[in-house]
């Protein structure tokens, strides 16, 4: 039987035969390992448990202020977090691994957020989401309390109150995170020291002068 090589392009209707023969035992060779080359993957169980974590965060449905209002909107259509696998909002913080601290939180507040984040699932993150539970925002007094003050923080989402899209961009850096692949920052990208940012062709220039 005659062999359909299949490394013409991407024809599906090559791609079919290719796999057609595949089952039937008919690719041998040089086709057998092309084959093999182009569609199988390895890695580790570590990589591989931890790229399942960071496409299935399961978020508690939990809102605090008016940035909840934001939260609530990044499951519409306009959004649509659900193409990234996090839509599965839990009532119950025992069957969710991510807190949005969506608002300010008070001194009386705080126990009562610490002990939801207690309850949660392992491994548990945590997303600070505007100002007032970053920084306390406005609110600077003694009412309100930062949320890395009581409980540890993974992202801070800055804004009063930050939009849907930076809620967005706050959960893809938890993403990159959890699968051990963070993006590199500002500094690391153009070389700054500090504060300020150093271009490598003016710093080679200035050192061969």
């Amino acid at each position: 039987m005659e062999v359909i090589r299949h490394g013409a392009g991407g024809d599906p209707r090559i791609q079919k035969l290719a796999a057609r023969d595949l089952l039937r035992h008919d690719l041998e060779g040089g086709d057998l390992e092309k084959h093999v080359e182009e569609r199988v993957l390895t890695t580790t169980l570590d990589r591989a448990v931890d790229w399942a974590r960071g496409n299935s965060l399961f978020p508690l449905t939990f809102g605090l202020a008016c940035c909840a209002i934001e939260m609530m909107s990044v499951v519409g259509a306009r959004l649509d977090i659900a193409r990234f696998g996090f839509e599965a909002f839990r009532a119950s913080p025992r069957q969710a691994d991510l807190l949005i601290l969506s608002g300010r939180v008070s001194i009386k507040m705080a126990p009562v957020v610490r002990r939801i984040y207690d309850q949660m699932l392992e491994p548990k993150y945590t997303i600070a989401m505007g100002a007032c539970s970053s920084s306390m925002g406005v609110f600077n007094n003694y009412a309100i309390v930062p949320a890395d003050k009581f409980l540890p923080v993974d992202v801070h989402v800055p804004g009063c109150p930050p939009r849907p899209e930076a809620l967005m961009h706050g959960v893809l850096k938890l993403r990159s995170m959890v699968q051990h692949d963070p993006s590199l920052g500002w500094r690391e990208r153009y070389g700054g020291e500090g504060t300020e940012e150093v271009v490598p062709e003016a710093a080679e220039d200035g050192a061969g002068a």
